[in-house]
């Protein structure tokens, strides 16, 4: 299992097939005992089924987990324990760098590096002929466990909330140093070792100046050859700076990768907060608002104790019951071994979740997801769902699933013949009508296969047409969602970019050629069923690789702005997470450093939402990497305001789904003299984190509406009302001629601590 120094995919270094094929075996197996375990016990309800299962998939977690277990490790140290006199340099040096991964990635820095440098002192000299390249490739991989090393001794040990925003000031600032200053020791000897127009030496000059900007050395310390210039951190707009206030409202939670939801769920008008965490022992987390300023977690009393894993979480009313249930995605990346059950989360109503996965019939077969999207496909009042699989070498042809609400509590999967099984890597999934014939259509991001967006042809059946509409590019990407960022009335798509590294951030920041597969897509509605691409039109055309992200009016003026979290799960991705701020609709502007969003920690579920009832959308976003030893603290930034007017619907449905999603919104006000219309329809937002299925609408300076209007596509039933104020929380029920007025306090995020 040869060890590789530069790697683009998901791992840190571990060989994925070489890995997986010897524990798919031994999972798969493992998985069906629990499986067949479980069935044997007929008297256990489902909740307690999915507790089970759950619990022995932890109990192996070491054993059986390439990215969360030690048991890789734990074999690579037994193997250079046992490794004969004679074993050729090549080969230890391989052993020694796999392992120094590995201990990297459990978070056993110091073993990491003692490692590397038991690596380095093999090749430093050595008569090997790739000895050179293997040489900086360990300099550079010491490097970037000094810099992890720093990392949890100052931004997760002596956490601030400035911690590891760029450009790093103030509380950022490291005050244990050393991980810092020997990772610029070992980066120097990489840049002074290999070519500039090396991804290797790119790669190491982004981490050296970010190591610089640690030290407080930036940018006067930093060797002139070596700098990256200021220009580079700074905003094109500037913009009131948003503040991380997380740990004053007790959401700074330290944990890995996972998804988030916004939304009230025990109906009292205040939003709530769900996080999950992919770590298989990780629980999830149920927060209150406590309609205070604060949240209080009530995981305990919600039911949701031994509920653990889940990458991402969706919500939907799936029984129009008036309760936001919710489901969890499990076992992406994970091919065979991470063949986990997902969950569906039904609201009880009294505070309290039940697991029903089985019971609704979602539970019977399963494969590794990270992505799924609810929808009324078929219009007939009750929400499905789809479910974005991942097919891969190791699991060939595992299908996408559909699953059609029978509105008696259980599904069943119609994929096959609605012909959306997909048998793609699939990252994102969503629901939008682009072709605005009531009938929601569906768009499927893969990874290394072109995406699709199937057609609903209104009978039950799809038609992939993204080639036809030349919307199937970017054989790497990742989020997607349906939106309408002009505010013409036709939905338009943007899909990310996933394959940008370090070495493309620095190689654009240095004004250096960038490969165009590395940009993002923004797919523009034309108004005739088909769409244009315009990405470098509006600006999009900087190299990230998002996984979390979402969108939602930073500004209130109508149009709506996007939030990635970016940085693949090996510890040398820090790259900063993006806002792009919508100009008008007539193109977008980074303001990321302006705004305090470029968090170099890794970013997953991102919620933009209205926590203090003020008008304004907060942003909240589930932190940390894929590995052990890459937990971060979660973030909420606090909207400092812009002054502009809002408006904030709850849409109810009666013939069409309860939560009223694929509904659209048209608010048409007048400002600076000027008529025109702002959209927005009812959903969750992007594909990786989950906004609150009340709409917040931006107004701009106008106070007020001079009509609003609801287009339900169920019912074909247009609700419109006249001259209302703005600065308001309203319900609207379908069909009903008024609307109602909701009274809820603004609150000050913070003011009181349990």
């Amino acid at each position: 299992m040869p060890y590789v120094l530069h790697n683009t995919h998901y791992t840190s270094r571990y060989t994925w097939q070489m890995i997986l094929g010897v524990l798919w075996v031994l999972g798969a197996i493992a998985l069906m005992a629990i499986a067949i375990n479980a069935s044997a016990e007929s008297t256990t309800s489902g909740h307690q089924r999915m507790l089970d299962l759950l619990q022995q998939i932890a109990d192996k977690t070491d054993d059986e987990n390439v990215y969360l277990g030690d048991g890789f490790a734990r074999q690579l140290r037994a193997q250079l324990a046992t490794t004969p006199a004679g074993t050729p340099i090549s080969m230890l040096w391989n052993l020694h760098m796999q392992l120094a991964e590995a201990e990297l990635g459990l978070g056993n820095e110091a073993e990491a590096i003692s490692q590397f440098n038991n690596a380095l002192r093999l090749v430093s000299p050595s008569e090997i002929p790739t000895s050179a390249q293997m040489m900086n490739g360990t300099n550079f991989r010491l490097g970037v466990a000094y810099m992890r090393q720093g990392e949890t001794q100052n931004c997760c040990l002596r956490h601030t909330p400035e911690s590891c925003i760029l450009p790093l000031q103030d509380g950022a600032i490291h005050t244990q140093q050393e991980g810092s200053r020997k990772a610029i020791e070992h980066f120097t000897k990489v840049l002074q070792n290999t070519a500039e127009d090396e991804p290797l030496h790119l790669a190491a000059q982004w981490l050296f100046n970010i190591a610089y900007m640690t030290i407080d050395g930036y940018p006067d310390d930093v060797p002139k050859q070596y700098l990256i210039p200021p220009k580079a951190f700074e905003s094109e707009e500037k913009i009131p700076r948003f503040t991380n206030i997380a740990s004053d409202v007790g959401l700074d939670i330290f944990d890995l990768s996972g998804g988030a939801i916004a939304d009230d769920f025990d109906n009292d008008g205040y939003l709530d907060l769900v996080v999950s965490t992919w770590d298989t022992r990780g629980q999830i987390r149920f927060f209150r608002n406590n309609q205070d300023g604060t949240f209080s977690e009530r995981t305990e009393k919600a039911g949701l104790l031994g509920l653990y894993g889940g990458l991402n979480l969706v919500q939907a009313d799936y029984d129009n019951d008036g309760n936001v249930d919710f489901f969890v995605l499990r076992g992406a990346w994970l091919e065979q071994s991470g063949r986990y059950p997902n969950s569906l989360l039904r609201n009880n109503g009294d505070g309290t979740f039940t697991d029903v996965t089985f019971d609704a019939g979602l539970g019977d077969v399963h494969y590794p997801t990270q992505t799924a999207s609810w929808g009324d496909y078929d219009n007939d009042g009750d929400i499905d769902l789809y479910v974005g699989n991942e097919s891969t070498e190791l699991l060939r042809n595992a299908p996408c699933q559909l699953f059609r609400n029978n509105g008696d509590g259980t599904f069943t999967d119609v994929a096959a013949e609605a012909g959306v099984q997909n048998f793609s890597y699939s990252k994102s999934v969503i629901w939008g009508d682009y072709d605005g014939d009531r009938w929601p259509d569906l768009y499927v991001s893969n990874l290394e296969k072109a995406n699709r967006l199937y057609r609903n042809n209104g009978d039950g059946t799809f038609t992939n047409v993204a080639r036809k509409l030349k919307v199937a590019g970017l054989m790497r990407s990742f989020p997607a969602w349906f939106w309408d960022f002009d505010n013409d009335g036709i939905l338009d798509l943007y899909v990310s970019a996933y394959s940008a590294g370090i070495a493309d951030l620095a190689a654009n920041l240095l004004d250096l050629p960038v490969k165009r597969e590395v940009f993002a897509h923004l797919y523009r509605g034309d108004g005739h069923g088909g769409f244009e691409e315009v990405a470098e039109q509006y600006n999009l055309i900087r190299p990230n690789a998002p996984m979390g992200s979402n969108f939602g009016d930073l500004d209130n003026d109508g149009y709506l702005d996007f939030y990635l979290g970016t940085g693949y799960p090996g510890f040398k991705n820090l790259m900063p997470g993006v806002m792009y701020r919508n100009r008008g609709g007539t193109g977008f502007a980074d303001v990321s450093y302006a705004g305090g969003f470029a968090h170099i920690q890794k970013g997953h579920g991102v919620a933009f939402a209205d926590y203090d009832n003020d008008g304004d959308q907060d942003i909240f976003e589930q932190m940390g990497g894929s590995f052990p030893g890459d937990k971060y603290n979660n973030v909420l930034y606090e909207n400092p305001g812009f002054g502009n007017h809002w408006l904030t619907v709850k849409l109810v449905g009666v013939r069409s789904n309860r939560s009223a999603i694929g509904a659209r919104i048209r608010a048409e006000v007048i400002e600076n003299g000027q008529r025109h219309s702002i959209y927005k329809y009812v959903n969750s937002g992007g594909s990786f984190g989950a906004n609150p299925l009340r709409q917040t609408i931006g107004l701009g300076r106008a106070s007020t509406i001079e009509v609003l209007e609801v287009f339900w596509p169920t019912s074909n039933l247009t609700q419109t009302f006249h001259n209302m104020p703005a600065d308001q929380f309203i319900q609207i029920v379908e069909g009903e001629k008024q609307y109602t007025t909701l009274t809820l306090k603004k609150l000050k995020l913070g003011a009181v601590r349990d």
